[in-house]
């Protein structure tokens, strides 16, 4: 495995670093590991649909159940066939 020097790193970004590999219980190398290689390497898979991306934008903020109110059952359909009368 390969070691890679970054250099004149301005100190917003690594404090930045820093905050982001806190909030996913990372070390900052682990960080900027994993930013790299989302980066670089192809997706895993197609792309995502825009239910996805809303879902996983929000999933962390939790769900609410709502209550499904009752229904009453649906009419008959009118009966369109004449009798001939025969």
């Amino acid at each position: 495995m390969a070691n890679l020097t970054i250099r004149n790193i301005d100190a917003s970004v690594t404090t930045r670093l820093r905050l982001r590999a806190a909030q996913h219980g990372r070390s900052m190398e682990d960080e900027a590991r994993q930013i790299l290689q989302q980066a670089v390497l192809p997706p895993t898979s197609g792309p995502e649909g825009l239910g996805s991306r809303i879902h996983r934008r929000f999933a962390a903020l939790g769900g609410i159940e709502l209550d499904i109110p009752h229904r009453k059952p649906s009419r008959q359909p009118p009966d369109t066939l004449e009798s001939d009368g025969a």
